[in-house]
């Protein structure tokens, strides 16, 4: 529609494509409902109140918001291509997200962004790239490419690419690491995120000085008030692991709140089929007695403003008509979702038919002929375990008495210390981390996943290295993915033909798959809700406070390797 023609049904002289009529509209910049008809044409707002129009849609007393965007998301972690994610969140009521594809970059590359962009082309959802900035997140892990500024900087010019993604590795910031400040400079004048668990004073003040604008990672109140009042944005993280928001909910203050939106960072499939996507997290929020308008807010124009989405977040004469029709402001129960004006879901289920994704195969190059063993000599008599916390993506450091039997430190399922491995698997370096951990609970057998945040190597947590190793080996034979062993035997699988990130799949049939290894994983003794989801964080080296690489056990409290015995 030209501008001139799109005016003329502005002023009410011509008539509006679609007019929604009997709504009650929720103002995000008012913070009130008013009840009214929203006009429609060329995919934008133009304007309120009673008009000719080529079609009508009675509301019957709907609630009329703008469209969900989720501030921060890992499309990865849904384990599905992006179409098959589109079909799962728009019927929720999102239509766009801000996305990271560092996880498919550790792994694949500039190509594996290149093919993630590819699949957003005319979705009926909006997906916003954030370049992702730390490809090793570490230079203390291997991962299956190194992106410096040089690599990024042509992405700059992608429509859909809006700034640079979490910038993970705080210590180089802090310390002015070159490699690190170049992709900020390269960025200026776009928003640039960060991730910066547990730091403050000085270190923060300097982080913040070099450019970064915003943490997810906040898991107290008071450490979210000291990144507020410096000026940060925060992000509230309710996912499928980390979940963040009763915490956190106290900062949200009339001065605060228009610095705090809501995002989940990583969603699983069963989450987004049984609980829905940022609709869930409203439902919890208002539960926990936030003022429903503000928590509309911080799915709206809170986060449209924070990354500059302009013309978006609010229901506004000449906005994009991204909405969401809702029967209350309690359940968020989602009765219509209309995108650039378009209806494209309705009653929980898309309207429109999405091209599936295909495959982007990965190496899985362990190379077995490199490697000595999993083995560990006992060096000492206490060693150094990693703590599983239940719902919570940081561990903790633990000193355990080591289980010794001639001379090697061995599984000790009785007191729950088992072996966790990490197996380089992008370039055959023959790299192997070995040491033990305590909170998986499994009384034999092994789980394994190349699902391992941010390198994605191959990572195993087993009750026996003979089970380890037959993990290992049934992860590589699918090419990537996700297995539960016992004696030697595959219990439950789930190849992830994606870059052995996520599955081409239906999100049904991946969700029932993920549902056989948890409940493989339990029948073996395994306590945690998610064992898997868990697990992919156990390589994250920029998590406090023990994590394992290919390179060996890692602290963040010295972001440095350490001995595994004390």
């Amino acid at each position: 529609m030209a501008f001139e023609d799109f005016l003329a049904v502005a002023r009410g002289e011509d008539e509006a494509e679609l007019l929604l009529t009997g709504a009650r509209i929720v103002d995000v910049f008012e913070g009130v409902v008013e009840e009214g008809s929203v006009a429609i044409s060329g995919g934008r707002i133009a304007g309120f109140g009673e008009r000719p129009a080529k079609r009508k849609v009675d509301l019957a007393g709907a609630y009329l918001c703008p469209g969900f965007i989720d501030g921060h998301v890992h499309i990865e972690s849904s384990m599905v291509s992006l179409p098959e994610y589109a079909r799962a969140v728009v019927p929720s009521g999102t239509t766009a997200v801000v996305t990271d594809y560092h996880e498919i970059a550790n792994v694949l590359g500039i190509e594996g962004i290149r093919y993630m962009m590819s699949l957003g082309e005319g979705l009926p959802l909006e997906v916003f790239v954030m370049l992702p900035s730390c490809v090793p997140a570490t230079p203390v892990e291997t991962a299956g490419a190194v992106l410096e500024a040089e690599d990024l900087i042509p992405l700059l010019r992608e429509e859909s690419v809006i700034g640079l993604g979490e910038v993970m590795n705080f210590p180089g910031v802090i310390n002015g690491d070159p490699s690190v400040m170049a992709k900020i400079a390269a960025c200026e004048g776009l928003p640039v995120d960060g991730h910066a668990p547990g730091l403050t004073g000085r270190g923060l003040d300097a982080y913040i000085a070099a450019g970064v604008e915003s943490d997810h990672e906040c898991v107290t109140a008071d450490e979210a008030a000291e990144k507020l009042a410096k000026g940060m944005f925060i992000y509230i993280r309710e996912g499928s692991t980390a979940r963040n928001m009763e915490a956190l909910l106290p900062i949200v203050a009339p001065a605060s709140a228009g610095r705090c939106i809501f995002v989940d960072d990583d969603r699983q499939p069963k989450d987004l089929l049984d609980e829905g996507h940022m609709d869930s997290i409203l439902r919890k929020a208002v539960r926990l007695g936030l003022d429903p308008i503000t928590a509309v807010r911080m799915v709206t124009l809170n986060t449209a403003r924070r990354f500059g989405l302009r013309r978006r977040g609010g229901i506004v004469p000449g906005w994009r008509a991204d909405l969401a029709v809702l029967e209350d402001l309690e359940d968020f129960r989602v009765l219509q979702v209309y995108a650039g004006g378009e209806l494209v879901a309705s009653g929980g289920r898309l309207e429109m038919d999405l091209r599936p994704g295909g495959p982007a195969p990965a190496a899985m190059r362990i190379a077995w002929e490199k490697i000595a063993g999993i083995e560990m000599r006992a060096e000492g008599k206490e060693m150094l375990v990693i703590g599983v916390v239940p719902e919570q993506i940081v561990t903790r450091k633990l000193v355990e008495k080591a289980t010794v039997k001639s001379g090697l430190a061995v599984c000790d399922p009785s007191r729950d210390l088992l072996k966790i491995c990490v197996f380089e698997r992008h370039s055959g370096t023959g790299n192997v981390g070995v040491g033990f951990i305590r909170g998986f609970g499994l009384r034999e057998g092994a789980i394994a996943s190349t699902v391992a945040h941010d390198s994605h190597n191959l990572v195993v947590v087993g009750a026996s290295d003979r089970d380890v190793i037959a993990a290992a080996r049934a992860v590589e034979e699918m090419g990537g993915g996700q297995v539960v062993v016992s004696g030697g035997g595959v219990l439950a699988e789930l190849p992830l033909d994606v870059a052995g990130l996520m599955s081409s799949l239906p999100l049904q049939e991946v969700r029932d798959r993920v549902q056989q290894l948890q409940e493989a994983a339990r029948r073996l003794g395994c306590p945690l809700g998610d064992p898997f989801m868990a697990l992919s964080f156990m390589a994250l080296p920029v998590i406090p406070e023990l994590k394992m690489t290919d390179r060996g056990l890692f602290d963040t409290g010295t972001f440095s390797h350490v001995p595994p015995f004390v």
